[in-house]
């Protein structure tokens, strides 16, 4: 993944908070095809949208603790 630095700058962005759908795409959405952050974490299975709000998968979590060293912990619904 070329932009893998900037992914796990969402991710941390997201944490263990569920961030709306549209503070994501206001903040993370860009028009310029070599910086598909959000693209590249949704493809990857590093986040999900339900209910409009964003959070980051277990997967995700893996991938950000593995390359930064940072884990977070899971809401009642086991999502984190």
């Amino acid at each position: 993944m070329n932009n893998e630095s900037l992914v796990l700058d969402l991710l941390e962005w997201i944490g263990a908070m569920p961030r709306t759908y549209t503070d994501v795409m206001r903040v993370w959405r860009t028009s310029c095809p070599r910086l598909a952050i959000w693209e590249d974490a949704l493809d990857a299975g590093y986040v999900t949208v339900r209910m409009a709000k964003v959070r980051t998968t277990a997967e995700g979590l893996a991938f950000l603790n593995a390359r930064r060293g940072i884990s977070a912990h899971r809401d009642d619904a086991g999502v984190a």
